[in-house]
């Protein structure tokens, strides 16, 4: 087969890669990957090794690589018509059949949908949304947001700084003064190891409101969580977390936003991870495992209650001005309709709660005993595996081994794709919600493979 042979040196010169050594790959020093075509829970690169993707891209396709039905989908909405947009009034028929087919999904009290393009742009709505909402309602101090330690919520401005994440801070001048931060629930690092969940649980939600007593609760307008920490470490929330967290926002009249970029349409087991915890959310954001990301598209769902005080505002001050020229896309929601009816079709959630369960009771007995294993975790189609030094007191690696870079490094050169996540060595697993139990037989092995041999080297 024929390649173009100056990809690899274009790359190099001219792609501005995210979340990359700039320098190193720059001047080749570290390795690049050109992919060229993907089939179920595979990918192709340009050499034509193939690798079973057990991160779907970056946690989101779902459905599996190759699906004709989405990419028919596109093509015929691309034909029929490309673009217009969704301004005064202005819809598609897909853009409308989609929004219908997510309140269907979504919690009851969820009354209409807001499109945009990614995760990041859908938190910067939201947060946008809170501001509105309190200034609507005459309190215009009521605008913090207050995010978790750990949280991912994107790379803007007001996102990264939700983010609570060191990578996504420094030199960038974030976080911004809006947003405070408050505890993890992570609960592996909980400062005394002789708390039980439920009692962790309880010290976060104390934490909680401590902070928004020394904040002022008519600062605070809302709160925002991803039901299960997912770029901080895939850390499933500890036993009574979520039942201990919103009675105090409801106290506080905070609104509280559900942010399931991750866990939407199926990850957990369930189709939305505010089902999985009893989350009742006034807002939710959603994106990844909307279109499995065949193309770009994200949203944020609002509640009744908060979109009648978005009526009123309008019926106030006018139109609400705020957009994207590609909101409500009618390709990327084309996509949508096509991976929803796919999705319901193949049984992916079901599917991603029994082989889910499969695949993170098969981690854990495979490295039950291994070496410098300090914890595995995960729920559904998500699970982790965190390295340390010591186990017995959670020791941590010096960073400048690498260890959880070097174990991912290795099992990609077996032929599987996990990811090093940050500010720590954890490896995450996010495989599309069609892999079957003899593929996670596959993944699970050529963990216990990799890390076995660099463990040997430490």
């Amino acid at each position: 087969m024929l390649t173009n042979d100056k990809l690899d040196q274009w790359d190099r010169e001219a792609f501005l890669h995210p979340s990359t050594h700039f320098g190193q790959h720059a001047r080749g020093e570290s390795p690049s990957r050109i992919v060229t075509g993907g089939s179920g829970v595979h990918i192709e690169d340009r050499d034509g090794k193939r690798l079973l993707d057990a991160f779907a891209g970056l946690y989101c396709v779902n459905a599996g690589y190759g699906r004709s039905e989405i990419a028919d989908a596109i093509a015929r909405q691309a034909h029929e018509l490309a673009y217009y947009h969704a301004y005064v009034g202005h819809g598609t028929e897909a853009a409308i059949t989609l929004a219908h087919m997510i309140l269907e999904r979504a919690p009851d009290n969820m009354s209409k949908v807001f499109f945009g393009l990614g995760g990041s742009d859908a938190n910067e709505t939201n947060v946008k949304l809170v501001w509105y909402y309190n200034n609507i309602r005459g309190r215009p101090e009521k605008k913090k947001i207050i995010s978790r330690w750990r949280g991912y919520h994107g790379s803007g401005l007001m996102t990264g700084s939700l983010t609570g994440l060191e990578l996504f801070h420094k030199t960038f001048d974030l976080p911004l003064a809006q947003v405070v931060h408050t505890e993890a629930p992570y609960y592996y690092r909980r400062s005394n190891p002789d708390m039980t969940e439920a009692q962790f649980s309880a010290k976060c939600a104390a934490e909680l409101e401590a902070l928004i007593e020394r904040e002022g609760p008519e600062t605070i307008g809302a709160f925002i969580g991803e039901p299960i920490l997912g770029t901080g470490g895939i850390v499933p929330p500890p036993a009574g977390y979520w039942e201990a967290i919103q009675p105090i926002l409801r106290k506080h009249d905070i609104l509280l936003i559900a942010d399931e970029v991750v866990t939407g349409f199926g990850r957990l087991g369930t189709m939305m991870g505010s089902d999985h915890y009893g989350i009742e959310p006034d807002i939710i954001t959603i994106a990844k495992g909307l279109t499995s990301a065949y193309a770009p598209l994200s949203g944020s769902i609002v509640s009744d209650r908060v979109w009648k005080v978005l009526e009123q505002g309008t019926d106030e001050f006018g139109p609400f001005g705020h957009g994207w020229t590609y909101s409500a896309h009618p390709i990327g929601a084309a996509a949508g309709v096509a991976n929803l009816e796919l999705i319901d079709r193949l049984g992916l959630v079901d599917n991603a709660r029994d082989t889910g369960a499969y695949l993170n009771k098969a981690l854990a007995e495979a490295l039950a005993g291994a070496p410098f294993i300090g914890d595995i975790r995960g729920e559904g189609m998500l699970a982790a595996v965190e390295l340390v030094r010591d186990p017995a007191t959670c020791e941590l690696f010096d960073p400048s081994e690498k260890v959880a870079a070097r174990i991912v490094a290795r099992m990609a050169e077996m032929g599987v794709i996990s990811r090093a996540m940050p500010q720590g060595d954890i490896l995450g697993f996010a495989p599309p919600l069609c892999i079957t139990r003899e593929e996670v037989n596959t993944v699970v092995g050529v963990t216990v493979d990799a890390i076995r041999e660099i463990s040997a080297t430490l």
